[in-house]
């Protein structure tokens, strides 16, 4: 379930951004497990008006990584137009890489749940699988993608390559890099 989306009272208004603030700070500290309380506690309200404006951590890990992944499809969609489709699609890839390696916390929110599925509250995770199915079709159309590499495949190798270089966004370019061409000299 989302959070509602109609006008607010203006504390109602002030309440959210505060949270918003605070779980910013908490989670580029402690990434996408932080405390909801200490959230909560920093932005000044309690556990039930965070959970009011947030019914769950992936709602509130969406809210405030909405604004970077906005800027990634918009990227992607530049890329579109990319003269050489396979590098478009690399150069996403690698963007997105460098963001959710620099981004703490990012490339956890956008993992699938245990059994692979994302709830369809989930926006950030749809907005990148659309905006990376884009650039994978593409790519395929024009033969420089192999048949079995999905969009979900091209999303887990970055997200885990984001992973295991948080806080390197060098070395996650460069695994990224080295993923995607191979390791043939």
């Amino acid at each position: 379930m989302a959070a509602p989306t109609g006008p607010r009272r203006a504390d109602g208004r002030r309440n959210r951004e505060r949270l918003l603030v605070a779980a910013e700070a908490v989670i580029a500290r402690d990434g996408a497990g932080a405390s909801l309380e200490e959230i909560a506690r920093r932005a000044g309200v309690g556990s039930a008006t965070l959970h009011r404006h947030f019914p769950g951590r992936r709602a509130l890990l969406d809210a405030v990584f909405h604004e970077g992944v906005v800027r990634l499809c918009r990227r992607a969609e530049e890329l579109l137009d990319a003269p050489d489709p396979r590098e478009g699609l690399a150069t996403w890839l690698e963007e997105l890489a460098v963001y959710s390696a620099t981004t703490r916390g990012v490339a956890t929110a956008l993992l699938a749940g245990p059994d692979g599925h994302i709830a369809e509250e989930d926006t950030c995770h749809g907005l990148m699988h659309d905006a990376a199915g884009g650039l994978v079709v593409r790519a395929r159309e024009a033969g420089q993608l192999r048949a079995e590499a999905t969009t979900d495949d091209l999303l887990a190798l970055t997200n885990a390559l984001s992973l295991a270089c948080e806080g390197d966004p060098d070395a996650a370019r460069r695994l990224l890099r080295l993923s995607l061409g191979g390791f043939a000299s």
